[in-house]
């Protein structure tokens, strides 16, 4: 500052400072015009991608922020630098001074960064979204936020979980696509296992009439095992994602029922008591 005033004197000084003066307006005016139009083309990048690859509008506006917050942070350094220019000061030190804080930065928040990285491919790739049943970072269960720094995941005994990012190294997400049902029936060796089969799959076609959520069979794939006192036999199914569990239910009861109805045998482990009489 003393150099930029000692180039000036008298009548000089005036004219530097008025141009001086004119030099940062109009640095301020490209500054917000920088601004607003990065603002827009952002925006409107984030909008083309959410209608062209069906992005939710949650992740679409998370991501937009990302950006939106990193391009502020340049144009406002380029600002600075272009000020203190103005000024006649070496912008050289700033930009030297910002690459060592920067550095410092990095090695000190190593985790922090690879949680804000993790989590922005995690957002743009569609891994997983809000609502997803997934197993991931050693827990499952369904996801319910999904950050830059960490994903809460909501397990079904309804603990919250929060996963840092840089904990999920792969995920596996079961809520992409049909689901599948499946229900193991056991009948006795004494029953017709033909007869079984029929009556078991007349009863799953009944309920694929009564249950939309059934998207695929349900079928009686056959004979799946043959156990110490019973025949295990095997019905799958395809369902809505996150209607395999009540599926498997209602399979059990019509079975059961249907099973009944014809006298098929559900056998279960019976004890035999032998009482030993002194003589």
């Amino acid at each position: 500052m003393e150099q930029w005033l000692n180039q000036y004197s008298g009548g000089e000084f005036l004219i530097g400072l008025a141009t001086s003066i004119g030099q940062i307006i109009i640095a301020i005016l490209a500054f917000l015009i920088a601004k607003s139009i990065g603002n827009r083309l952002i925006s409107g990048s984030f909008s083309k991608m959410e209608q062209q690859r069906g992005m939710s509008p949650g992740r679409v506006k998370t991501l937009a922020k990302l950006t939106t917050n990193a391009f502020s942070y340049v144009l406002i350094f380029v600002f600075i630098t272009i000020i203190i220019s103005i000024f006649g000061l070496d912008a050289t030190g700033l930009i030297a001074g910002a690459g060592v804080v920067g550095l410092a930065i990095g090695f000190g928040a190593q985790g922090l960064v690879s949680d804000v990285v993790t989590g922005f491919f995690l957002l743009l790739e569609r891994q997983i979204d809000v609502g997803d049943y997934v197993t991931t970072g050693g827990v499952d269960g369904i996801v319910e936020q999904v950050g830059l720094r960490n994903t809460q995941i909501r397990g079904f005994d309804g603990t919250l979980h929060f996963v840092p990012n840089r904990a999920i190294s792969n995920v596996s997400n079961h809520s992409r696509g049909n689901m599948r049902a499946l229900v193991d029936m056991s009948i006795s060796y004494d029953d017709n296992i033909d007869q079984a089969i029929t009556v078991l799959q007349i009863a799953c076609d009944k309920l694929a009439l009564e249950d939309e959520a059934i998207k695929e069979g349900p079928n009686v794939v056959g004979v799946q095992s043959l156990g110490d006192s019973d025949v295990v036999i095997r019905i799958i199914a395809k369902t809505e994602n996150m209607e395999q569990w009540a599926v498997e239910r209602k399979l059990r009861k019509v079975l059961k029922e249907a099973l009944d109805a014809n006298n098929i045998e559900i056998p279960f482990p019976h004890q035999v008591y032998i009482e030993k009489k002194e003589q």
